[in-house]
């Protein structure tokens, strides 16, 4: 498979929990009665959620994107002649 970069310019504010999680007896699901936790809230660039941060009164920090590391090639050097290692069926 392929992934592609779409969509993942955006920065996107999360809240802290509050409460820890419990285990719910009857399914042993996980479950929580705090609803902040729900809450995504996308913007544009770091700036403008920093800027709604501190006009709404949220403490905040900011967690850099890592760069990822991706190997550029084809489908096609999957069947290259000169590939390391034989292509087998």
């Amino acid at each position: 498979m392929q992934s592609g970069k779409a969509k993942t310019a955006d920065w996107v504010l999360e809240f802290e929990p509050e409460t820890a999680r419990k285990i719910e007896p009857l399914m042993g699901y996980t479950a929580s009665a705090d609803i902040r936790q729900q809450i995504r809230l996308k913007f544009p660039t770091a700036e403008a959620a920093e800027a709604y941060c501190q006009r709404n009164g949220i403490a905040f920090f900011v967690q850099k994107p890592k760069e990822q590391l991706r190997r550029k090639a084809s489908y096609s050097d999957n069947f290259a002649y000169g590939r390391k290692t034989p292509w087998t069926h």
